[in-house]
């Protein structure tokens, strides 16, 4: 199950929470996204970590303050693994499958 995220509270509450969480960002228009979600959603379907995804154009403010609280350099799309609230891994683009996503999680 993919969850999807609107603010930067619930970001934060849920890293506060979790010791673990993939978070997507999602471009609604863009057809490399549209592969990356595709992967993400069968990632999603079969690990422990919980999935998070936002839609860039709906949560500007919120995929903004991931790039700069965290100085990861904003792409779309883009995957970030957070463990104890911190970010660990991150990929982009064609980068963005299931392998890569379980394999991460799975080495944290």
């Amino acid at each position: 199950m993919i969850n999807t995220l609107e603010s930067i509270e619930q970001l934060e509450e849920i890293l506060q929470k979790e010791s673990k969480v993939m978070v997507l960002k999602h471009s609604s228009t863009c057809p490399i996204s549209h592969a990356a979600f595709e992967e993400y959603g069968e990632f999603a379907g079969q690990d422990e970590v919980p999935a998070w995804m936002l839609i860039v154009q709906e949560s500007r403010p919120l995929s903004n303050y991931i790039a700069e609280t965290y100085g990861i350099k904003h792409e779309s799309p883009q995957a970030i693994l957070f463990q104890d609230g911190k970010p660990i891994w991150n990929a982009s683009h064609w980068k963005i499958t299931k392998r890569s996503l379980t394999e991460a999680s799975t080495n944290a």
